[in-house]
This record gives C-alpha cells, structure tokens and sequence, in this order.
C-alpha cells in the first residue's frame, strides 16, 4: 500500500497520472446543512413538511440511523473534517476565539489533494475567517463560501441578507481571496457553484465539500418556497420549511446535473446535517425538569425525540445521514442502526477511495466500511461521547469534565457523565425515564468510559491563534466574534453590536513578521462606510498602549506602531463622553 501511495503521489507530482486510474477512482460530494433535525424530512415520518428529492435519495441509500454529531454548528465541522475530536482540535464552540483548529490538524481536503483529488468548499466554514484558518489554507483548492457562523453575522461581508449578496471566492493560485457579487438567494447560489465545480472537475476525481448555511437563521427564503406551510398550526415556522424546501429541489437539480456528465454511478453522494434542529418543534418552556433546549415537542416534529440544536439530549445530535455509490453497492435502501458519528467520515470516506491516511492525522474515528460491507463482527466501537463545551450560553467556560456531556452505547445514554441521567435509548427513545438508579452498575462502567475521552482532548483545549503579517492575508480584517471571552460570548452579530454594548474582549495573534503594523479600529466594517461613535480609542498590543482623539467624522481611529514577532493579545477601547468603553468590534490589521 505505501509504494502504491509513493508511486501515486510521483504521479500527481509531476502531472503523468493515468487517465484509466482517474477514471475508477469514485469522486466524492459531501451535503451538509446547517440546523436540520433528524424529523426535518418526510422520508423520518414528518407529516408536514416534502421533501421528495431527499426521500428518493432516503430510498435508493444506505442509511444509518444511529449517527451522531455535535450539538451544535463549529464541532461537527472540526470533527467531519479531521476524524478527530472537536476540542481535540481547539475548535469546539461557534465563537469567542474557540471556532479555529489547531494548526497542526490535517483536514480530509489535505488527504485527499495530496492523493490527485480536485478538492472544493462552497458554502459555509464556520473554522475560522483569517490566515492560517481558512478553508484555502487547510486544503480546499477552489473555494467560494460566506464567513462567520451564518451569512450576515459580523465577520461575513456587510449587508448580506440570503438574497444577491456577495462570498469570497479563493484558489490555489489565489488565497487570499476576492469578493464576488451573485444574484440569487444563497442555497440557490451553492448549489450552482458546487455544479460549476463539478463541471470543471469531470475528468478527474474530485471532492466536494457542499455545506450549506440553511436551514440557519434568520430564517429567509423566497416566498414560493414557504407558502405551501404559511397558515398551518402545526407548522412551528413557515419559512424553515420553505429554506427545507428549496434544499430539495436543489438536492434534485445536482442529481439530474451528475446523471447528465455521466457522472452520478461512480460519485459517492453524502447527505447529513451538522446538529438537531433549530425550528423544527416548539419548545415545552413550562419543561419542569430539564428546561425547554431539552424538551420534547409541544407542536412540531422531533422524530420521537427529546432536545435540539446545543442539546445533550438525543434530539440535538442524532442526525440523518445518508450514503449512495452504486459502483460500490451502496444503494437499496438500507438501514444500519449501528452507533456512528461525525469522526467516522474521514477515515470511511478513505477508505472507500483507497487512500491512506498518514500518521500524523491520528484521528480518533473509525471506518464504517466494515458495515458498509455488511461485516459488523470486525467493528471495533463499543461506546462514543458527545460534549458541548462550556454549554449552550458559554456559561459554564472554562470547560471541566462531565457537564454538558453524553456517554452513549447501543442501548445506553449517560448525559452529564455524572450519573445524572440514564436513558435506555432503545426502550425510551423520548428519554422519558431516568433509570440511573435501576442500574447503577452501569451508570459506573459508562462514567469509566468518559475518562479515557477527557484525557485525549482536555491537552489541546488550548488557545488557537490568528495571523498578523502573513503575506497569504495583509490586511487581516478582525470581528469581535473572534474576542476571546472567559465566559460567555463576545458581541457576534449586529443586532448585538448596533447598540454599541460596552465591553471589550482580546484577540489572541501570532504576530509572524517584525515592522511596522497600521492598527484601524473601527465600530462597523469598513464598508459599511459610518462613524465611528467616541471621542478617545486605545491600543493595547505587545506590551505596548496607545491613545488618540477620535476626531469628528472620523470613520476609522488609525494608529501606527513598530510590533515584534510572536505570540501576544490585542485589545481595543473605545471610550464615550462619559468614560464607558467598549471594544472595536472591527479591526484591521496591516504589516506596512
């Protein structure tokens, strides 16, 4: 296997890589969407909502049914990405200076182009929005995607609303990136895109990472998309099942597009979300005992299951997913019900391609190829563990042991590894009855199995940093979501910062070259074109601290200062006319 890998990469190298090989080679297109439960589809029992392109592909797929991500929007992606972890990775919460991964963590993008594979994002990142984060420095070769968590918060390009906006389109060539202007609304824009790559790509295998920003709030689709759920009771919200809607019919435009380039029998197609849904049931707010993020439906659909997006409980991360490669038999309509997860994905998706992973990614999941094939006694999980971080609000920060977690087994789940809760899944998928008490020998063997996790990731829950004077991004543009908090979260969309709040919060740089650096401080992006509102700013960076005078009309406090290269936090202020302070929430940051 390694001198075929050797002989493989030789080829590829220099540009002689037989055309036969490309051709049996399976290209690969990963769907994700953001905050679609497992009931947000008519093929899981919704009575609702239509979504007859996914129940086709429901239909001729191999389904597991037991698969799990991470509750919430920037873990799965670090873990679909790298097989490991999330906080294995230092990115396992959706702001606050912890969304970046460490940068010795190699993605399924390095994998697979340094094995000939054309590689593509398009959509949304949510690991980090300046160098060395972005999806053009961690393998993705031809990139078109939205920053920040969700298209219109603070980092993403000023006045972004779903509708024409406009994305940053990166290459190999290209990294640092430029702006584009596209008509459309979003899912509609991705959609086209991933099929332009596609397109560009035919003649040789290609990977595809299409990862959708909707169903994410807010929650904005073209009318003819909601209307069919407008007026109806039991729709919990129109327009989330509209955003669902529109992802359907586009499910069904990338399919017919693959049959028409001949493309679609050797194509391994995958279909998942990255946590349980954010809209899909009403919450129960009078939930006596767990709370309403934990509650079962009062209207809506949740599949039978208790939480959703950011819950522990099973409806935050049970999540579809749905395989399709008929050169490799994967078709017919088959159900695996087989505990899997989000880690999985890498070294499965190698496996299938006949890639090897190289050491240094020691990731922490396994191949479903064994299942794939039908072989289940060579299947070595016994047990995976789920844990939101520092909790849904980032209140409970720094992040210990055991809170927010879930210890799960075939038939077991243990949520706040503590003992608190013990659900027998198979016999009370609602997690109605806590049956800790009943069994208290297994409440102690699942407790055992949390340590061996908590001893693996806890080291690498560190500090993650941004660039400063990296040639691949100078400028570096700087949002207050990136503020490093310790608790809570910092100032993340506009309806937060247009009331200018009065807090500040550091971001952690790497300062990579020595000179002189242009620090611009600023309340809104720059082209957002508006005042700054203060009458004094300062600096603080490397031991250094400066002040000015914000003079009227001042849309931008400019300061100059000589900086050392290394590691140090960069903290702004700007003061009112009554000495209260709150942070820049954009900085620029240019090596002059």
């Amino acid at each position: 296997m390694k001198s075929r890998q050797l002989l493989l990469a030789t080829l590829v190298a220099i540009g002689t890589l037989p055309s036969i090989l490309w051709s049996t080679r399976p290209n690969v297109i990963l769907v994700m969407t953001d905050d679609q439960g497992y009931g947000d589809l008519g093929c899981h029992g919704n009575p609702i909502l239509k979504t007859p392109e996914l129940d086709k592909l429901h239909a001729e797929s191999i389904r597991f049914t037991d698969f799990h991500v991470s509750p919430f929007c920037t873990p799965t992606r670090a873990a679909l990405l790298t097989g490991n972890h999330p906080a294995y990775t230092g990115a396992f919460r959706t702001s606050s200076g912890r969304t970046m991964m460490h940068p010795d963590e190699k993605t399924i993008a390095h994998l697979f182009s340094e094995n000939g594979y054309a590689t593509g994002l398009v959509g949304k990142w949510h690991l980090g929005d300046n160098a060395p984060h972005r999806p053009q420095d961690r393998g993705f070769q031809d990139v078109l995607w939205h920053k920040a968590g969700g298209v219109g918060q603070a980092p993403d390009y000023w006045g972004n609303d779903y509708f024409d906006d406009t994305y940053e389109r990166a290459t190999a060539s290209n990294k640092k990136g430029t702006f584009e202007k596209f008509e459309g609304y979003c899912t509609d824009v991705w959609f086209r895109e991933g099929i332009r790559f596609v397109e560009a790509n035919r003649e040789k295998p290609f990977f595809l990472y299409l990862a959708l920003n909707a169903p994410h709030g807010p929650y904005l689709v073209p009318d003819e998309w909601a209307e069919p759920y407008r007026g109806n009771a039991e729709v919990p919200n129109a327009n989330f099942y509209g955003m669902i809607a529109n992802i359907d019919h586009n499910m069904g435009i990338l399919r017919d597009r693959l049959d028409e380039l001949g493309l679609a029998e050797n194509t391994i197609l995958i279909f998942m979300t990255d946590n349980g849904t954010s809209a899909g049931f009403e919450l129960d707010r009078n939930d006596p005992v767990f709370g309403p993020l934990d509650s079962l439906p009062v209207s809506g659909y949740n599949a039978g299951m208790r939480g959703r997006k950011s819950s522990v409980f099973e409806g935050g991360h049970r999540v579809p997913f749905f395989i399709y490669w008929p050169n490799g038999g994967l078709t017919g309509g088959k159900d695996i019900d087989t505990l899997a997860a989000h880690i999985d994905v890498l070294p499965t998706l190698a496996d299938l391609c006949d890639i090897q992973i190289p050491d240094t990614f020691d990731e922490d999941g396994i191949s479903l190829k064994p299942l794939l094939d039908g072989n289940e006694e060579s299947w070595k999980r016994t047990q995976h563990v789920v844990q939101y971080h520092g909790g849904a609000y980032g209140n409970a920060m720094p992040p210990g042991p055991l809170a927010y977690s879930v210890v799960m087994t075939e038939r077991w789940r243990l949520v706040n590894s503590d003992g608190q809760y013990l659900f027998d899944i198979e016999a009370d998928l609602a997690q109605r009855n806590n049956v800790a008490s009943e069994h208290p020998e297994v409440v102690e063997r699942l407790r055992g199995l949390y340590d061996p996790f908590w001893e693996r990731v806890s080291p690498r829950m560190t500090p993650v940093r941004i660039a400063l004077g990296d040639p691949a991004e100078n400028p570096t543009a700087l949002s207050s979501q990136d503020w490093y908090m310790e608790t809570g979260n910092p100032p993340w969309n506009f309806n937060q910062i247009k009331k200018l709040p009065k807090v500040t919060g550091p971001w952690l740089v790497d300062v990579r070259r020595p000179g002189r650096y242009r620090i611009t401080l600023r309340q809104w992006p720059a082209e957002a074109d508006e005042l700054v509102e203060a009458v004094r700013a300062k600096v603080q960076i490397a031991g250094q601290v400066e002040e000015r005078v914000v003079k009227p009309g001042n849309k931008g406090v400019v300061f100059e200062m000589d900086l050392p290269a290394g590691l140090t936090e960069l903290l702004t202020y700007l003061y009112n006319e009554q000495g209260e302070a709150g942070g820049a929430y954009f900085t620029e940051v240019e090596r002059l």
